[in-house]
């Protein structure tokens, strides 16, 4: 589902799920992400998790088949939902590498401290 919002930029909700990691894994955890990135760079919006007892949510530089570093560290806000700080923005380079699709949000676990669950963000 895609709502337009200002700046030219968009809306979007997407899934996480163990299925997006690499190597994929098999969890009952899942999540809904609401993160946006703008045309000013600037990023916002938050993730929502379900069955996770959560360590860590990022945001990273990375395309779908690889695991790469840590560009945003997400704030836990509540037992569920983790949020982009105020102030991040991306610097021109992490921005062409959301334009090619290769940031991702991870959310990680005491199970799997190197990721449980994952979504690409879409340009």
């Amino acid at each position: 589902m895609m709502e337009k919002v200002g700046l030219g930029g968009s809306k979007p909700t997407t899934t996480l799920s163990g299925a997006n990691e690499v190597p994929p894994i098999t969890t009952k955890a899942s999540g809904k992400s609401t993160i946006t990135v703008a045309d000013d760079r600037t990023v916002s919006g938050s993730v929502i998790i379900d069955d996770l007892s959560a360590t860590a949510a990022h945001i990273h530089r990375g395309s779908k088949s690889e695991n790469g570093p840590v560009i945003i560290p997400l704030t836990k806000t509540s037992d569920k939902v983790f949020s982009v700080p105020a102030s991040a923005k991306l610097t021109d380079a992490q921005f062409a590498d959301y334009k090619a699709g290769n940031l991702y949000i991870n959310v990680h676990s005491v199970a799997y401290p190197a990721g449980e669950i994952r979504v690409q963000l879409k340009p």
